[in-house]
């Protein structure tokens, strides 16, 4: 007998953590149970659709689109806790075109306007959009079934009544069997409803992972998205069967054979839907032109406008260059693209926004050069058109755009405005469960030792895209762990099963996509954060037909636009500077590029770069471009760096396979290092079209023998036909095979050469304004402001701390020296800072802290604002001590809000008008405080600042700590994972936490003078160190790196205090006779408990003249506050501290 039946429920991996059915692997499946059709319903996201749809005609079955949305209790506006945070699942599947439209505008909607836990739609909604859809009561969580197993009859009979008036015939009830008990009640009674209503019904299996034995699989995956671990028996997530799977044909039958109606009506739906995906058509957004113009005669116009601009005189070349790309672009329908592209940089620009020169192969270019989208001219260099748009192959450009991040907003605003809001929109990316993100996801919820775990992890070779299933093949440690350890087997297979899952959903980086009609006519749309995304991925949204442009932020183009301001300011010389007008040969930026001092330059700052620009020793700037496309792991690994090194200096000599070749790669010294060297060989000796030697760089990419076998056979007849002997011709077309899996695109590597260039010029000759800039640009990341502070150290700039009077906003070059920003102190925000700002610009330097508060907004400059102030230094150049500061700040602001209310015409009494004087006449009592010690003022402010400017409490220690062998933080980031390390440094950040098993183990961070870096202190190095871990202390640490990404950390194997025969400070209080009674000793006491530490504290009690030492428990940290709370309480010089 022959089985017939449909799955209409079914979650791929895009129900994100929770579907574990890949959908290639669901389709492939289907058609080999021999299912004439199959539907994907993900839970309220369409993510997955067009991957679906594509593999569906791939193996030769139906798809039919649909999607599990969920429903809101009330409407989707509602939002009341306890309420309308419970929501119900509806199946909707898309019969035609106009019911997929609206299944996007629903899902869109759900997510724009009903978001509340989850996506909802609501009744009005379904009404609204029911036009081409089919609906299904859905699985327990509907609110049909959910109602009949709760025994409301009643209302589970009107809400399908609802449905039925909504979607007519195309609503269906469905019954699911799972071998669920909840389900053995709700079937009957479903069965019951639909013959009470007269409603068909169908028969489905929620399917959520491939095969029974995938159950497991799918368990994990539960426990990644909620935080659990299998052996949580409390976790509310999980399913109670293995019975979610792909069943076949007969297997159904089993389960609802009695009633065949059930099944039949799969079949029925099946043929019902008929949607058609349309992957020909663009749909490029709509560039008004000028009257008379059409899109392609404005291209051409603007183009000879620009090639005017950029060439005082046009030659020839340059000229028949532009014809042959227009052509090509206009016989491709692309000049609307290109106007599109042009009006947004030339917008940005007119705005004073900085753009890149570049990006990509859209560098070949020479309309974008015309046009001003790219600064460099392709023919100079040697960049092909080709490689950008290949008319051998229609498909859409790809002109990627870097803008200054600050203001990257503003073009996507600009965007927005012009093609309206409906029109824009940023575009999704999927975070995946990669080979080693996997290892450490399953490992965490089997609750199997995090260092077993982390091992196995960091025996995944680094390698980028790397496999679990290409680790097992290359490392055979990762086989013999794996092999010796069945816990770890086990850990490595689920890895595998889940590896490349979509994790997460995010905002891509730089995508935009423009659409000609509202983009919910192409798409669904989502809110990823605060921002509105599409919900395909861009490839996706290119394959659609839309207009997808990526707008980079790069923080490289706004510390060049903000070097060039501060130099202007400082520098008569500089006035007129303008980077695209720099000379190209410059010797300073040369011999600063061949010393190797690129530390915050343009892709040249890493250690292995540094390394590789000292052997290289660049000349000019084609050695700066071949530079940045040597240093990547495949040239590197083969040993073409090293050769391209020695023929540079002559140390090898230089041959070529056939003399035609020299022309194509003297520059690289016969070295094959560009995507286009490839390109001109086969059109240069065999005779190939540009756009054909375009297809066979991409085929020798892909490696696929048997057309890579087809393209030699060609190409060593067009360079027999050319004299060149076939040995010969053989060998280079092996040569071009060997090294195109490591050339790089040339266009890219010029294109970033150029900003390498603009900031190791702008480095060489204004170096205090370009690393204020660069300061100001990683103000929020500590580490990279400590890594940059050393290097203006290195180069003998003096970062100096903040000051009330001098410094602005922004780190500003002061002379030959830099001074640090307001805005980059703890506390001090935009509205403090320009409150600051604007009292000084409108009133001059601020004379005393008492002055500084009566002239600024107390609204935006609060207290805590000025203690930090204080604390970090920017009242140093007042004349008073930070002591003195601290200890009169609370009178000053008593007296600024009197005198900001006298200023304001408050309500005062007759007395304060009488007795209140002008700022002027007032005098502060300042008392004569001491000054709190060095180290203490250090300690405020690295509180302040978040880091040690005036010094550093290890400087005088840095030969002991040499001498100890201890490697500072910035060496030891350049080191390898795994790599044995000795630290040291003054520690901060402690926090002690239990493990999962209960054992005590710490986090901390070491730091000194050229970083900070985390350590993990595990239980067994816990239980030996433990108790001498607290922050401020100064610490030697052995230990081995660990890496993952960009994150370094230490984990800890063995722990000591670093002593440096520094004398012990100890703490003198003098006690009065009126506080010397059990309540005056009582309130001293609680405030030295406040300051707990290792000082020793010693008590005089002045009327009886008896000293004693206190208990352990009252000894101190000693801390400026300290020392003010003191004095406080018991009066001035009542507090010392003596060695």
């Amino acid at each position: 007998m022959t089985y017939n039946f449909v799955h209409l429920h079914s979650h791929s991996e895009y129900s994100l953590l929770d579907g574990a059915a890949r959908i290639e692997a669901l389709v492939k499946t289907a058609r080999e149970l021999g299912m004439p059709a199959l539907a994907l319903t993900d839970h309220g996201v369409m993510y997955g659709i067009v991957d679906f749809y594509k593999a569906a005609l791939k193996y030769g079955i139906k798809p039919i689109l649909g999607c599990e949305v969920y429903v809101a209790p009330r409407t989707r506006f509602d939002r009341t806790p306890k309420v309308d945070d419970r929501q119900y699942h509806l199946v909707l599947l898309a019969t035609n075109n106009t019911g997929y439209r609206n299944l996007i505008r629903l899902v869109s909607q759900a997510h724009l306007q009903g978001f509340y836990y989850k996506p909802r739609v609501d009744l009005e909604l379904l009404q609204e959009y029911r036009e081409g859809l089919i609906a299904l009561s859905g699985c327990l969580a509907g609110q049909i079934p959910t109602l009949l197993f709760q025994d409301e009859i009643e209302e589970a009979r009107k809400k399908a009544g609802q449905m039925q008036d909504i979607f007519g015939r195309n609503f269906y009830l469905e019954i699911q069997d799972h071998q669920l008990a909840e389900q053995k009640v709700v079937n009957p009674r479903m069965l019951r409803l639909a013959r009470e209503l007269n409603l068909p019904v169908v028969a489905t299996n929620d399917i959520h992972y491939l095969g029974r034995q995938d159950a497991g699989i799918q368990d994990v995956l539960l426990c990644i998205q909620t935080g659990k671990t299998l052996q949580d028996k409390e976790r509310s997530l999980r399913f109670p069967t293995s019975e979610f799977y792909l069943k076949s044909a007969e297997e159904m039958f089993l389960l609802f054979g009695e009633r065949p109606e059930l099944l039949r009506n799969t079949l029925e739906i099946a043929e019902q839907c008929e949607v058609t995906l349309d992957f020909n058509t663009l749909h490029l957004p709509e560039f008004k032109v000028p009257e008379g113009y059409t899109p392609d005669s404005y291209l051409v116009e603007l183009c000879n406008r620009g090639l005017q601009q950029r060439f005082s005189a046009p030659n020839l070349a340059v000229q028949e260059r532009l014809a042959y790309e227009l052509q090509v672009i206009q016989r491709m329908g692309f000049a609307g693209y290109f106007l599109i592209v042009q009006d947004l940089v030339n917008w940005a620009r007119a705005q004073g926004i900085l753009v890149g020169p570049g990006r990509g192969s859209a560098a070949g270019s020479l309309v974008a050069y015309a046009l001003g989208i790219t600064s460099l001219n392709p023919l100079e260099y040697d960049l092909l058109f080709e490689r950008f748009l290949n008319p051998q192959r229609v498909t859409m450009p790809d002109i990627d755009i870097d803008f200054c991040y600050r203001r990257r907003d503003e073009v996507i605003q600009y965007v927005v405005q012009k093609y309206g809001e409906d029109h824009v929109s940023q575009i999704i990316t999927f975070g995946t469960l990669l080979a080693r993100s996997a290892i450490r996801d399953v490992g965490r919820v089997a609750s199997i030792p995090l260092r077993e775990v982390d091992r196995l992890a960091k025996l995944v070779p680094e390698e980028a895209g790397i496999t679990i299933e290409r680790a097992l093949e290359i490392s055979p440690e990762l086989n013999q762990a794996v092999g010796e350890n069945e816990k770890l087997n086990w850990l490595l297979t689920v890895s595998q099963s889940l590896e490349g899952i979509p994790r997460h959903a995010s905002t891509h980086a730089a995508g935009l996509v423009i659409g000609r009609e509202p983009l919910t006519n192409y798409l669904p749309l989502q809110r990823t954060g605060e921002v509105v995304t599409t919900q395909f991925a861009k490839e996706v949204v290119e394959e659609i037909g839309l207009l997808k442009m990526d707008l980079l932020g790069l923080r490289t183009l706004t510390v060049i636009q903000d070097t060039v301001q501060l130099a202007r300011q400082s520098h008569a010389s500089a006035r007129s500077l303008d980077l695209e007008r720099i000379p190209l040969d410059d010797i300073e930026t040369y011999a600063l590029l061949c010393r190797a001092e690129t530390i915050g330059v343009f892709q040249l700052e890493s250690q292995g770069l540094r390394n590789l620009i000292r052997e290289m020793q660049p000349s000019c700037f084609n050695d700066l471009i071949a530079l940045i496309a040597l240093y990547r792991p495949g040239p590197l690994g083969s040993g073409m760096v090293e050769d391209f090194i020695r023929r540079k200096h002559g140390l090898t000599a230089v041959h070529y396979l056939h003399p035609t070749l020299e022309a194509v790669l003297k520059e690289t010294y016969g070295v094959i290092v560009y995507q286009e060297q490839v390109m001109r060989i086969a059109s240069e000796l065999a005779g190939f079209s540009l756009g054909e030697a375009d297809e066979l760089r991409r085929a020798m990419g892909k490696k696929k023998p048997e057309v890579l076998a087809a393209y030699q056979e060609r190409f060593l007849q067009g360079a027999i036909s050319r004299g060149i002997p076939e040995d010969i011709a053989r060998r280079i077309f092996e040569l071009m095979e060997y090294f195109s899996g490591y050339g790089f695109n040339r266009s890219h590597s010029a294109a970033y050469a150029l900003i390498s260039y603009q900031t190791a010029y702008l480095k060489a000759h204004y170096p205090v304004e370009y690393m204020a800039a660069l300061l100001t640009s990683v103000s929020t990341n500590l580490d990279r402001v400590v890594f940059y502070i050393e290097e203006c150290r290195r180069m003998g700039i003096v970062v100096l701390p903040p000051d009330i009077n001098e410094s602005q906003e922004s780190f500003t070059a002061v002379g030959k020296n830099i001074r640090f920003g307001l805005g980059a102190i703890k506390q001090v925000g935009e509205g403090a800072v320009n409150s600051i700002l604007l009292a000084r610009k409108e009133g001059g330097f601020f004379t005393s802290l008492l002055d500084f508060c009566t002239r600024i907004d107390l609204r935006q400059v609060n207290k805590r604002v000025i203690e930090n102030l204080i604390r970090g230094g920017a009242f140093n150049g007042l004349g008073m001590r930070c002591s003195q500061m601290l200890h009169s700040l609370d009178r000053c602001l008593e007296i600024s809000h009197r005198v900001h209310q006298q200023r304001t015409g408050g309500q005062l009494s007759l007395f304060d008008l009488t007795s209140m004087p002008s700022v002027e006449q007032i005098r502060l009592e300042v008392p004569d405080l001491p000054e709190f010690p060095k180290g203490q003022l250090l300690e405020m402010e690295k509180e302040a600042l978040g880091l040690y400017i005036s010094s550093h409490p290890l400087k005088e220690y840095t030969q002991q700590l040499q001498q100890a062998g201890i490697q500072n933080v910035m060496e030891l980031r350049q080191l390898s994972d795994g790599q044995k390390v000795c630290a040291g440094g003054i520690t901060s950040a402690l926090k002690r936490t239990l493990t999962r098993k209960g054992e005590a183990m710490a986090y901390l961070s070491i730091e000194d003078h050229t970083g900070i870096m985390e350590v993990l202190v595990f239980p067994r190095v816990y239980r030996r160190y433990g108790a001498i871990l607290q922050d401020r202390e100064v610490l030697q640490i052995e230990g081995r790196l660990n890496i993952q990404e960009d994150n370094v950390r230490l984990i800890a194997d063995k722990i000591m205090v670093l002593k440096f025969d520094q004398p012990e400070q100890k703490v003198f209080i003098k006690v009065p006779g009126k506080m010397a009674d059990k309540e005056g000793v009582n309130e001293l006491t609680q405030l030295l408990k406040q300051f707990p530490g290792s000082n020793q504290v010693y008590l005089y009690f002045v009327d009886e003249k008896k000293m004693i030492l206190t208990r352990p428990d009252l000894w101190v940290r000693i801390v400026p506050e300290l020392q003010v709370h003191v004095e406080l309480l018991l009066g001035k010089e009542s507090f010392s501290i003596k060695t």
